[in-house]
C-alpha cells in the first residue's frame, strides 16, 4: 500500500496529524529515517501508513515481531484503540496467540493452512484447541 498517496496536501497534513494523535511518540520523529527507529517505534509507523489513506480495513502481518513485551501490549493496545475509535475493520496475522487473543472479537484458528476453528477469543481459551493444534494433537 506504500504506492497509494494523497495528492491534496493539506489533507495528506491532517490525516499525519489524526495519526499522530494515536502515536504521539512518532510526532519528534517525524525527519528521522525510519531504521533509526526502536523496534516499537518502526511498528507504529507501519500501522500509521497504513491509516494515512483512512482505510475500511487494515492488514497487519505480525505487529509484534521483534517487539519486548511490553511493547507488544502498547502495539495491541494502539491496534484495539483504533478499532474502537475509528471503527477500523483489523484483519491481523499473528503468532502470539495468548495476547492477539485479549484484543480480537474473532479468531480464526489455522494448522498448517487450513481452518480448525472460527470462535471468539474465550471459547478458543475454554476449550483444548490451541494445545492440539500446538502439540500437533490435531
Amino acid at each position: 500500500m506504500g504506492g497509494i498517496t494523497l495528492s491534496n496536501r493539506s489533507l495528506l497534513r491532517e490525516r499525519i496529524a489524526e495519526v499522530l494523535k494515536i502515536f504521539p511518540d512518532l510526532t519528534n520523529k517525524l525527519n528521522d529515517r525510519s531504521g533509526s527507529l526502536s523496534g516499537g517505534q518502526q511498528q507504529m509507523l507501519a500501522i500509521a501508513r497504513g491509516l494515512i489513506t483512512d482505510p475500511k480495513v487494515l492488514l497487519l502481518d505480525e505487529p509484534s515481531l521483534g517487539l519486548s513485551p511490553k511493547l507488544v501490549k502498547e502495539v495491541f493496545a494502539k491496534i484495539k484503540e483504533i478499532n474502537n475509535t475509528r471503527g477500523t475493520a483489523i484483519v491481523i496475522v499473528e503468532h502470539n496467540i495468548k495476547s492477539i487473543l485479549d484484543i480480537v472479537d474473532r479468531a480464526y484458528l489455522l494448522d498448517k493452512g487450513k481452518l480448525v476453528t472460527v470462535d471468539t477469543p474465550k471459547n478458543i481459551l475454554e476449550s483444548t484447541l490451541l494445545e492440539d493444534v500446538f502439540m500437533a494433537k490435531i
